[in-house]
């Protein structure tokens, strides 16, 4: 039974949100819908199944190429209609950004409502959005993200912040410090944001408690390459499976090599390479 809102808080090893029971009880590899956005969303879903993934990470992305969330939100049937058309896929997480509306608009509350109303039908347990822009008020942000985090809850989903360079989530302690002021708040871990960035470098161990959701890719350290070939990189892939298995983590990893960032490699073939890597680490 899922606690209620004001009580609950994601601790070491604390799996117990509706959707867990009964899911895969290990680790898993999915694909981000972003790693094909320059295909149209049903092309892009037919290619990751063709990969031979069985889930995928739904990016809901204002300025993309596939579902907007200013479109679904006004008609949540035919959302949900155009991802059961597809190949027999689940998906495994919903990621969601707003572009530029005001994060503390009602606009901005109503849309992010409207997707835990279209996650639900979807069967997906978690929810993830951007934290606030590095620099914003900890406390406004923690008033905001326990609104955000209740109702998800009552929607049977766990909300989730995105580790980014560009978020309050920046410095891993201030994102630690609000999974840890937001009741039942856990993050999406992105560790490519840890090597490059105002706090390169900086220990996330303390977030993998936290951590419901992962996007990997890999990353060097050196300016500019965020996004490179898989091996040429400093991800340590193994030990961030270590530590999720380490605290129970059962949900994905997620392969997130975006194809709208110029990198200059084929970019089906590196997420078939790190499709294969991930899963031998499995």
């Amino acid at each position: 039974m899922l606690p209620c809102s004001k009580c609950r808080r994601i601790q070491p090893n604390d799996r117990s949100d509706a959707r867990t029971e009964g899911e895969e009880g290990s680790l898993y590899v999915a694909c981000s819908t972003l790693c094909f956005t320059k295909e149209p969303l049903e092309t892009a879903l037919r290619h990751i199944a063709e990969l031979e993934f069985e889930k995928f990470d739904l990016e809901i992305v204002e300025p993309g190429t596939h579902l907007k969330p200013s479109i679904a939100a006004e008609n949540l049937e035919a959302a949900a209609l155009r991802l059961r058309q597809g190949p027999s896929l689940t998906p495994s997480a919903i990621g969601l950004n707003f572009g530029d509306l005001d994060i503390h608009s009602v606009v901005f509350r109503k849309r992010f409502e409207s997707m835990c109303r279209l996650a639900k039908p979807l069967t997906v347990a978690v929810l993830t959005i951007p934290a606030a822009p590095f620099g914003s008020s900890f406390d406004d942000e923690v008033k905001r993200l326990s609104g955000f985090s209740s109702f998800a809850m009552r929607e049977g989903l766990v909300l989730a912040v995105e580790t980014n360079s560009e978020t309050l989530t920046a410095d891993p302690a201030q994102a630690l410090a609000l999974c840890q002021a937001v009741p039942g708040l856990g993050v999406t871990l992105d560790p490519s944001h840890y090597l490059q960035g105002t706090f390169a470098g900086a220990n996330y161990d303390a977030l993998f408690p936290f951590v419901q959701n992962v996007h990997l890719r890999d990353t060097s350290r050196k300016l500019g390459e965020f996004q490179v070939r898989i091996g040429q990189g400093e991800i340590e892939y193994g030990r961030v499976v270590a530590q999720l298995e380490r605290y129970g983590y059962n949900r994905a990893l997620t392969v997130a090599i975006r194809d709208d960032l110029d990198s200059p490699f084929d970019t089906e073939v590196e997420v078939r390479k790190l499709k294969l890597l991930l899963e031998s680490l499995l």
